[in-house]
């Protein structure tokens, strides 16, 4: 029987500092993969339904990332996407499990965030300004802690309660110092490292007061209309992007800073598959501010199923 990883066995086996790793082993042979599959899906209740589909392969594995979007669920107070993953032996074409395609795809954009910060932060950044406290919030700041020293995380949100419960979190499970901001500006005079994951359309704050020598972490904004940051800040910054297709379509920061300034996507400086292969060699120097717009790839879930899985099997399960 196929074995299936739930939320908590897939945070047992996907260690930040190990799926770091694993993401930058797959990015680094730059395998050409397909783009992902949206499907506007009809619904009685005409809903703005959308089945995603996101396969990857390699020479070991075969996976395909199944995900729904019901916009109208937060009136059901449940989740608005549901996701699962399937992962196939390649050579054979046998399942060897399934996972939770929610969690799988916390893990490894925390994960795809931090391996770009290897290459883009300063390595002495201690101090990581977190503005969002959604479900992605707390796995960033652990994945940012396992590939830089941070002592210490400053929280924003819009919603103090949600805010707080992240700060709860964290305080609880970790030995980092952590405090609460009301104001991005004065908070971006103290942080070596801003990692963004809201659902803004507007920009978060001003990128005036963004300091030299700042790493921008931005996750959120996955569509054309939404954006976390002014133009100001992608036009006097360092762009790199986890696939150029992936920023070209979905990347709403940099697709409204082409629209609103003469920047254009030529002016990215490099992707993941160039960072991690070592053609690219990331920052530039101490002062340079530098932005990773990361939209997810389907090889990212891949990499983390295939090391979710081999953790399994060391243990002993087999399909």
């Amino acid at each position: 029987m196929t074995p299936f990883v739930d939320a908590e066995e897939l945070k047992r086996l996907l260690a930040p500092v190990d799926l770091v790793e694993a993401i930058k082993s797959v990015f680094s042979l730059n395998t050409p993969q397909p783009s992902r599959v949206h499907l506007s899906v009809p619904t009685h209740s005409n809903q703005d339904v959308t089945l995603l589909l996101m396969p990857a392969w390699n020479q070991r594995y075969i996976g395909i990332k199944l995900a729904t979007i019901h916009p109208d669920n937060a009136k059901l107070s449940i989740p608005s996407v549901h996701a699962s993953y399937v992962l196939k032996d390649a050579r054979t074409g046998q399942e060897l499990a399934m996972f939770d395609g929610n969690v799988l795809t916390k893990l490894r954009t925390a994960a795809t965030s931090a391996l770009a910060s290897s290459y883009l932060s300063r390595p002495d950044s201690s101090t990581l300004l977190m503005m969002g406290a959604g479900s992605l919030a707390y796995p960033l700041v652990l994945a940012h802690a396992a590939v830089r020293p941070i002592e210490r995380v400053i929280c924003w949100n819009r919603s103090a309660t949600r805010r707080d419960r992240l700060v709860d979190e964290l305080q609880d499970t970790t030995s980092l110092e952590v405090s609460i901001s009301h104001d991005p500006e004065s908070a971006l005079d103290m942080a070596d490292i801003v990692s963004c994951a809201t659902l803004s359309r507007s920009p978060l704050f001003n990128s005036e007061a963004v300091r030299p020598g700042t790493h921008i972490d931005l996750v959120g904004a996955y569509t054309a209309t939404m954006r976390e940051t002014d133009t100001a800040l992608i036009t006097r910054s360092d762009i790199f992007v986890d696939t150029l297709e992936g920023a070209q379509n979905e990347a709403g920061d940099l697709i409204q800073a082409s629209i609103d300034s003469d920047w254009t996507f030529e002016n990215i400086v490099s992707d993941l598959p160039r960072l991690c292969s070592g053609k690219h060699l990331g920052r530039r120097n101490a002062d340079a501010i530098t932005v990773f717009k990361s939209v997810g790839a389907s090889i990212e879930d891949l990499a983390a199923a295939g090391l979710a899985w081999e953790r399994l099997s060391s243990k002993g399960h087999k399909s």
